[in-house]
């Protein structure tokens, strides 16, 4: 199988991860006007699951290093299996909030509340299981981090305090409890494998297996979180599952386009891991925030009827976001 054993190459394939996480929610934007995001998730999930499989017979199972996926899959124990689909079912929860959030607030902020709360629990966790890199580095840099979040808060609430829009209210605490249920889900995966991608464990899943597993989490969960979020929305009326066969196919693509994205960067900070440690992999990786908020600022506008000042604190906030993660990439 292909695996990562230089740690710059670990840091671009990061990097991608950043891009990829950072942009896919844009396909959200792309859909048919009434194609509700409850329906667009369905096809985000399979494109995720399609992705995995399609890496773990390809990538995962050809080259002289490692277990081939069929083989890798045989040997897993059951425990390890299972740590892999926890961390699909808490990531599933915790996007789903996400997506919505995203739908009713808007990239620019729900990116930063929501992945910057995930990003700081996420490194810390990450690091306590699986301690690689200077913590001082990695913590300042996550310093850093949190007072961006505070300023993104901040710009939000300037933005708001000539609305009366209580929903604008709802898409914030939703960012809220999805970055903390963001932050868990990572080290799910990470426990499920080896920690050495080169000689693999016994009993322990490949990355690529194990990516296949925490997908099988999302789409299976997704029959029970999306299904009560289809008949009880956070927005809007309930929708069906025959709303969902009657999309039109380029709805049906753009959402598992969408999944193909964020999969992409997922599988690739996985398999950088390896080298760069899980604590620097994910931390980066999760830069997406910085990404998704210029998305949000400068492409879609979000910004652009808020008070005076407003636009200085977002400047400062991606400025201390791209300062704290160089310092995680120092780390090491």
């Amino acid at each position: 199988m292909f695996i990562v054993e230089n740690y710059s190459l670990a840091i671009l394939l990061c990097v991608v991860t950043m891009f990829c996480w950072g942009s896919w929610a844009n396909t959200t934007k792309l859909t048919t006007k009434d194609w509700r995001f409850e329906l667009f998730y369905w096809d985000y999930g399979f494109g995720i699951l399609l992705t995995t499989l399609l890496l773990a017979f390809t990538l995962g199972s050809n080259g002289s290093v490692g277990r081939s996926f069929i083989d890798d899959v045989h040997q897993a124990s059951h425990a390890n299996i299972h740590l892999a689909m926890i961390g699909g079912v808490i990531f599933n929860l915790a996007n789903i909030l996400l997506v919505a959030a995203i739908t009713i607030a808007g990239m620019s902020v729900a990116f930063p509340v929501g992945i910057g709360i995930a990003l700081v629990l996420g490194v810390v966790v990450n690091y306590i299981s699986n301690p690689q890199g200077n913590p001082v580095l990695i913590f300042g840099g996550v310093a850093l981090i949190a007072i961006a979040i505070i300023l993104n808060a901040r710009a939000y609430q300037k933005m708001q305090s000539n609305s009366s829009n209580s929903v604008s209210k709802k898409g914030l605490i939703l960012s809220i409890v999805s970055g903390c249920l963001m932050g868990l889900f990572y080290k799910y995966v990470a426990d499920s494998m080896s920690k050495d991608f080169v000689n693999l464990d016994a009993e322990k899943l490949s990355p690529y297996t194990a990516l296949v597993f925490f997908s099988v989490g999302i789409v299976a969960s997704s029959f029970v979180f999306n299904s009560i979020q289809m008949k009880k929305p956070f927005i809007g009326n309930a929708v069906s599952f025959a709303d969902y066969f009657k999309g039109k196919m380029k709805d049906h693509l753009i959402g598992i386009f969408g999944g193909l994205i964020w999969c992409i960067g997922m599988s690739l900070s996985i398999i950088a891991s390896g080298k760069a440690g899980p604590a620097v992999s994910y931390g980066l990786g999760q830069g997406a925030t910085v990404v998704a908020a210029i998305w949000g600022i400068y492409v879609w506008k979000e910004f652009d009827k808020s008070p005076k000042g407003t636009k200085l604190i977002l400047n400062v906030m991606l400025l201390l976001y791209l300062v704290g993660l160089a310092m995680i990439i120092g780390s090491k």
